[in-house]
């Protein structure tokens, strides 16, 4: 069967996971892959969530460095840790920072060091291509130097720190995984924003920006690559930057959204120097660097060390991602 077959790689298979995040937009995604390959997923959750197929829920509540692990970890063998504080577009917290470190490292240390204890075996982390960088020049790799600007991506580098030093003092097997931007069905954020407004016919004023370049993963690359890590052997110590491996512009990316709906997407061409001096004065500079800047990643290592392939093209990803607005 092809999906156990990319499930259990080596001599060893893992048989009963822990997903964190796991009502999520990759949670939810990575439950139901898992299951359909066998494993026993055990999820954590907040709060009471309706039964699923997919997974058993367990109650953890809050994740911060008080969270009580015991009854999600035990009998586990592999952690996939998905959940974290994400960004957020208006801040509530005086001390940003301060509220990003309590979940994304102190929460996820804290459930490391109980999973250590607990005798799980491997360990999968969620991380963020903004421990790289939020813009570039040339495509970012898992050599380059750490430069996060964000107090999000500051805490994902800083929970990478911590979790590297946890393993090489307990031997638990440590994989980090630094997603590009994720796109499905369903996806949240801007993305999920720009399609709904391609399928609106709503005018965008993007048709000029042409000469940047963005990488995405599809969600079900991404998921298909977390599933290779917690088994691969040559996995182990590694950080993978992960992406389809097509990098377009915006108009471009637009474009292919509106082939993907079977409708023109409709881009007026206004010029990049304008759009960023209009974003300015609305103080939307963070939304317009991501749609006018480039941000490129170079997912070959994953290809190399694991034999890895994403199975999923960039049209064929946009045209799941949209099934939902097609009915």
């Amino acid at each position: 069967m092809a999906e156990l077959e990319a499930f259990s790689r080596g001599e060893r298979s893992v048989g009963n996971i822990l997903v964190t995040g796991v009502t999520g937009f990759v949670g939810a995604a990575l439950a139901e892959r898992l299951h359909s390959a066998g494993a026993a997923v055990r999820g954590a959750v907040r709060r009471d969530v309706a039964e699923s197929v997919s997974f058993e829920p367990t109650m953890v509540g809050s994740i911060d460095g008080a969270t009580e692990w015991g009854d999600a970890l035990a009998g586990m063998e592999a952690v996939v840790h998905l959940a974290a504080r994400a960004h957020v577009l208006d801040e509530p917290e005086a001390d940003p920072l301060e509220a990003f470190r309590r979940v994304n490292v102190e929460g996820t240390l804290w459930l490391a060091r109980q999973a250590a204890e607990a005798g799980v075996r491997r360990f999968v982390f969620l991380s963020s291509i903004g421990v790289n960088g939020h813009e570039n020049v040339r495509p970012f790799s898992e050599g380059d130097a750490p430069s996060p600007q964000e107090p999000y991506a500051v805490s994902k580098r800083e929970a990478e720190d911590g979790l590297r030093e946890l393993a090489a003092d307990t031997g638990m097997e440590l994989v980090i995984i630094r997603p590009s931007l994720v796109y499905g069905p369903g996806a949240p954020g801007n993305f999920g924003s720009l399609l709904r407004w391609v399928h609106k016919g709503v005018p965008l004023p993007l048709g000029a920006v042409t000469q940047n370049r963005r990488s995405l993963v599809a969600l079900d690359n991404l998921v298909d690559l977390i599933v290779t890590c917690l088994d691969h052997p040559a996995a182990v110590g590694e950080t993978f930057l992960v992406a389809d491996g097509e990098d377009v512009s915006t108009a471009g990316l637009l474009r292919k959204v509106g082939d993907a709906l079977e409708r023109p997407a409709r881009l007026v061409p206004v010029s990049v120097w304008m759009l960023r001096a209009g974003a300015a004065a609305l103080g939307k500079g963070e939304m317009a660097r991501r749609l006018l800047g480039s941000l490129q990643v170079d997912a070959s290592k994953a290809r190399e060390v694991l034999g890895w392939v994403p199975p999923v093209s960039l049209d064929e990803g946009l045209r799941r991602a949209v099934a939902p607005l097609r009915g």
